[in-house]
């Protein structure tokens, strides 16, 4: 049984809160210098490597910058820094609920990424929490869709990360979630909804397919006035996008949700109209490092239900 290598401390420090770029070199490949397959894997662009290797920005363990002519060497560890992509700031506040020694609680807004992905990097919940609180090895315990507001987790110390994930791995955390939707009178509440959810890579919704259910949720209606309702949703599993499907199959989809039950264009950046009316409300758990019990209840409200016309016309503001 092949051991698992021992991963060196980056020797570059993190820029905006992000960390950089980590590569391990394959164990079996033909190249002649780490330059070669630097070009073939990372696809960069004509000189763009060169370029990196040039001024420095890409370095092997100990902060040695590499050279073009370093020879390949099977397993070795480079660093580098993505070119950070234009973002939009997100022009909400990104409050914290609770801090101790072990972990912050966030209650994120609509529009904020969880944690570094695709376009979304420096602007991101992660990033933004590690730049305020200055916590540079934060990590995020679970994370939310970024057009879901509300409750996020995250830790201080990296060595007790795997603890709190494995809370949410293994169930141990109560979640409770507050949707605006229509309300259809002739919908029996509450139900316990279950099917089966897949999402492939590349396709932006999710679907339910013939099989064994792999999610379950939980509605319930709260309030209802005129034709909207608010709903306590209560997931008992976590598939991607779960709710958002379960509560479109039962013909009631989230208000602003671009997905379900069509998919339709994508939004301009900047445009931060109409957010999606999902809410992480509050978290449940058990501290698995302290053994104190947590309950944590977000302070947001959903606008579509404390101003429908305010939320509808669709001026930009923390909704």
């Amino acid at each position: 049984m092949r051991r698992k290598p021992r991963i060196p401390p980056s020797p570059l420090p993190q820029r905006h809160g992000v960390d950089p770029v980590r590569l391990r070199l394959p164990r079996e490949g033909s190249w002649a210098t780490v330059r070669e397959h630097l070009v073939e894997r990372l696809a960069a662009g004509d000189g763009v490597i060169d370029a990196m290797i040039g001024e420095g920005l890409i370095v092997g363990e100990g902060g040695r910058p590499l050279t073009a002519e370093a020879a390949y060497a099977p397993g070795m560890f480079l660093w580098f820094h993505r070119e950070l992509p234009d973002e939009e700031p997100v022009p909400f506040p990104l409050d914290v609920v609770y801090r101790d020694e072990h972990i912050v609680v966030a209650d994120k807004p609509h529009f904020l990424a969880t944690t570094p992905r695709g376009s979304h990097v420096a602007e991101t919940a992660l990033a933004r929490l590690r730049r305020e609180l200055d916590l540079p090895e934060l990590g995020a315990a679970h994370r939310l869709d970024r057009l879901t507001a509300g409750l996020v987790l995250f830790t201080v110390r990296p060595g007790e990360r795997g603890a709190y994930q494995s809370l949410f791995r293994d169930r141990l955390v109560g979640k409770e979630y507050e949707a605006v939707a229509p309300y259809d009178p002739g919908l029996g509440l509450p139900r316990t909804v279950r099917s089966r959810i897949l999402k492939e890579r590349g396709v932006m919704a999710a679907q339910e397919v013939a099989g064994e259910a792999n999610a379950v949720s939980r509605i319930e209606l709260v309030e209802q006035r005129g034709g909207l309702g608010r709903y306590r949703l209560t997931p008992r599993t976590g598939q991607t996008h779960q709710l958002r499907v379960h509560m479109s199959a039962s013909g009631i989809p989230i208000l602003g949700d671009p997905l379900y039950p069509v998919v339709t264009g994508p939004v301009p950046a900047g445009d931060f109209r109409r957010p999606l009316q999902l809410l992480a409300r509050a978290l449940e758990f058990t501290d698995p490092v302290t053994g104190l019990a947590h309950r944590f209840v977000s302070g947001r409200m959903l606008a579509a239900w404390t101003s429908y016309d305010t939320w509808s016309a669709g001026p930009p503001g923390d909704q």
